[in-house]
């Protein structure tokens, strides 16, 4: 949703000119649209978190909100309900986050993270066994296929971004939320030793919160927000390699299967330098974005104070991220770190950090932008700076890191993953209140 605010506010408050970064080409491959949709979805669907493409156009879909796996084919008729909710079906849909991983062969992974455990499904949707996951405090991490890429599976390890181990105090009564830091490891572990290794690393976006107690007690929240942060994507092609997209000069570095580390050239990109009235009017503006969508929804803040009660009391939500609780009073030590009951939590406030904070130069793109096709491109959502026809602009970057090509996406759809022979799978989402429905499309990419 930050992502749609800060898109739109961008619209509305730069004027700045375009500028071509040193070592870039002012030259980029034409926009052409995304080839036809060929079949569309018709079974009501909640919010699909990511899906798996199977031989013969069939597709294991993960219903998020609707907590269950279905296997389709080609037509998105519904072969088979793999899992979900119905008392006594022994393949489960927990509580929590969960996902889907493309595993060995035709095979699938389906990552449940309130359970721990990892259903094996074949691609007929039936479970052929169940593991557990290779450690617990990953769960959350390798079920989140909804946050940026994901997790993969390649040559025997599964990959994943890892997970922030956020620090708090409690001085005085009060919370205190230590540094957070702005980038994260991008982990690698064997499913046979559970030897664990760090691929590498990629800056990701920090919101910064403030927390204050009132004589009543009550927890006041304020979280401080970039609206256009300088951020890394990352991805796992078909063959192994683990892309890292670099945010802050546009270019890959890779890691191959066999361990071997290269860099490709930085990519062209129309870059746009934000002048001090620019970033201004972008921060006004996405801060009456963000005031008219809180007065809007204003159970979506009771929602979120509640998580952040919980999360800094003794029974965590499902997903929430991990952290070490210590309590200390005038700055010194107190206990053991054990637990602290929940406290009240006012609604959060949501503020945007100071003009002089926002980059120089607007970046490329946001975090969560970045996927691999069946045939090891990289497509990246690209923010638009300059004019272009209604929709979305993926750029898609061959193994060399080079821009091949500019596909526009029909308005008011996202990638939501690739099949083989060129298909391209959409998600049309519909958010109204808290309930939203997606439609599946088909289309090929040309």
């Amino acid at each position: 949703m930050k992502r749609i605010l800060t898109a739109t506010a961008l619209s509305l408050a730069t004027t700045g000119t375009l500028h071509a970064q040193p070592g870039t080409s002012a030259s980029r491959p034409a926009i052409r649209p995304l080839g036809a949709v060929a079949s569309t979805s018709a079974e009501p669907l909640g919010l699909v978190n990511n899906i798996r493409a199977l031989p013969g156009g069939k597709l294991l879909v993960n219903d998020m909100s609707g907590r269950r796996v279905l296997l389709m084919d080609s037509t998105f008729k519904v072969l088979k309900v793999v899992a979900d909710t119905t008392p006594g079906n022994p393949n489960s849909y927990g509580g929590g986050v969960a996902s889907l991983i493309a595993f060995r062969g035709d095979s699938t992974l389906f990552v449940d993270a309130q359970s721990l455990s990892m259903l094996v499904i074949d691609s007929n949707g039936e479970v052929a066994r169940v593991m557990s996951v290779p450690r617990a405090q990953d769960a959350m991490m390798l079920a989140a296929g909804g946050i940026g890429a994901g997790a993969f599976y390649s040559n025997g390890h599964l990959v994943y971004r890892g997970m922030p181990n956020i620090r708090m105090q409690i001085v005085n009564g009060t919370p205190q939320m230590g540094a957070l830091p702005d980038t994260m490891p991008i982990t690698r572990v064997n499913l046979q030793s559970r030897v664990v290794d760090t691929v590498g690393f990629v800056k990701i976006p920090i919101s910064l919160p403030n927390i204050s107690r009132s004589e009543d007690g009550k927890m006041s929240v304020t979280i401080e927000v970039n609206p256009l942060p300088v951020v890394d994507e990352w991805a796992v092609t078909p063959n192994g390699d683990v892309a890292f997209v670099r945010g802050r000069d546009y270019h890959v570095d890779w890691v191959e299967a066999n361990g071997t580390r290269r860099s490709s050239p930085k990519m062209a990109f129309d870059w746009k330098r934000l002048t001090d009235e620019d970033k201004t009017r972008l921060a006004d503006s996405v801060k009456t974005l963000l005031d008219k969508q809180a007065a809007a929804n204003p159970g979506q803040g009771a929602a979120m104070a509640t998580a952040f009660g919980s999360m800094m009391g003794g029974g965590a939500a499902a997903g929430a991220p991990r952290m070490q609780v210590m309590i200390s009073a005038n700055g010194g030590p107190m206990g053991g770190g054990a637990p602290t009951r929940a406290p009240q939590v006012t609604a959060p406030k949501i503020n945007v950090v100071s003009p002089s904070q926002l980059p120089d130069y607007q970046p490329p793109f946001f975090a969560t932008s970045t996927r691999a096709d069946a045939d090891g491109n990289l497509w990246v959502l690209t923010i638009p700076t300059k004019p272009q026809p209604a929709g979305s602009v993926y750029d898609v970057i061959n193994g060399k890191g080079e821009v091949t090509e500019r596909v526009l996406i029909p308005e008011g759809r996202t990638v939501l993953g690739f099949g083989p022979g060129g298909v391209v799978y959409l998600a049309k989402r519909v958010t109204e209140g808290t309930t939203t429905t997606t439609t599946i499309e088909r289309a090929g990419v040309k």
